[in-house]
């Protein structure tokens, strides 16, 4: 009964995901996975969803996007394009500039305390204006809460957060994006730029990484 149960496509926490067979992806992580969570493809249908809610709420404002490095860049990337297709084809526009900062707290498979943002030093050219941060993941909310502080102290007129991934974690802290794509298990999942020590990253799909992977690509 979370509130925010309904804000974005709800896996649930028994669902088996969708076997290997039915989808192609690269040799070289035989046996790395255990299965296909979300197919591209509908990443892709979600994404185009979310550009047009975010054009619904922010068109005929100038924006800046924030993209979070490394998972987030596929996408941010994916979701600015949609934004400009709907920009052409429409009366309402959003004209947008693009930033990129990088966080790292991941160290494995465990988040660590230690969180470094990178990139981010001096976000003065954000005072006063419209800003969207570009997340894949959101887990606990604690890094998006240090984020959104330091984002915050530069005084922008408006913060709206897109993730494409909300965790169900027990200890969520409440720090949920505006706009979300897929509501999944707390489970670790790799592709779709999300990465396991920088492996996986070149997988399409969103899967659920295998134990067997872990240990393979463990540091």
């Amino acid at each position: 009964s979370k509130t925010w149960q309904l804000l974005g496509y709800d896996i649930n926490d028994d669902w088996p995901g969708y076997s290997l067979d039915l989808f192609s992806y690269p040799a070289h992580y035989s046996g790395d996975i255990d299965c296909v969570i979300i197919p591209h493809g509908v990443i892709m249908d979600r994404t185009e969803r979310l550009a047009r809610n975010i054009m619904d709420d922010l068109g005929d404002h100038d924006i800046v996007v924030l993209c979070v490095l490394k998972g987030g860049y596929q996408f941010c990337a994916d979701l600015v394009d949609r934004i400009k297709a709907l920009s052409r084809n429409s009366d309402r526009t959003i004209p947008m500039r693009v930033h990129f900062i990088r966080l790292k707290s991941y160290l494995n498979d465990q988040s660590t305390e230690d969180l470094h943002i990178l990139g981010a030093e001096d976000l003065s050219f954000l005072a006063g204006k419209n800003v969207l941060i570009v997340e894949a993941i959101v887990g606990t909310g604690k890094t998006m809460k240090t984020l959104l502080k330091h984002v915050e102290a530069f005084r922008p007129k408006m913060i709206k957060v897109a993730g494409l991934l909300v965790k169900r974690v027990p200890h969520n802290s409440a720090c949920l994006p505006d706009y979300v794509g897929f509501e999944i298990p707390d489970r670790f999942v790799v592709g779709y730029a999300l990465d396991y020590n920088e492996y996986f990253r070149d997988l399409n799909h969103i899967c659920v990484i295998s134990e067997s992977g872990k240990m393979k690509y463990k540091i």
